[in-house]
């Protein structure tokens, strides 16, 4: 909380439940490009969601400049529920150009990570010890 007693919670989204080091989210950006080269991915909040559920996603990005959020709300539960990892990146631009797109990706969904794979393994542990954290 701050002075006038607002929480300092309402810079980030709601949807979002953990803070993401700069870094973490530039591997997640990284890994995406590689898996869109040599592996497979899916981009777009549709196309992630529908990985996601088919059980088809290894890793989910989810930006977190996405207006307005209910667009990718759902996303943070559903990956939950499915045992699915997801990271915060903070731009949908980035997001779109990792992904090879000319526009906005709302999320992203790394399906076979191919010469990412160790990066995106490296990733989801550091995942699960930043969740365990907060």
């Amino acid at each position: 909380m701050n002075e006038r007693g607002v929480s300092d919670m309402s810079k980030k989204p709601f949807y979002v439940k953990f803070e993401v080091p700069p870094e973490l989210a530039e591997k997640a950006y990284q890994a995406l490009q590689v898996a869109r080269e040599k592996g497979k991915i899916k981009k777009g909040t549709n196309e992630t969601t529908k990985a996601v559920e088919r059980g088809q996603a290894q890793l989910v990005l989810i930006a977190t400049d996405v207006d307005p959020p209910e667009v990718v709300a759902h996303l943070p539960l559903l990956c939950e529920e499915k045992k699915v990892p997801y990271i915060y990146v903070p731009s949908k631009e980035r997001l779109g150009k990792a992904a090879g797109i000319n526009v906005a990706a709302a999320a992203a969904a790394i399906i076979e990570p191919g010469e990412a794979a160790s990066l995106v393994n490296e990733i989801i542990k550091e995942l699960s010890t930043l969740k365990i954290k907060q």
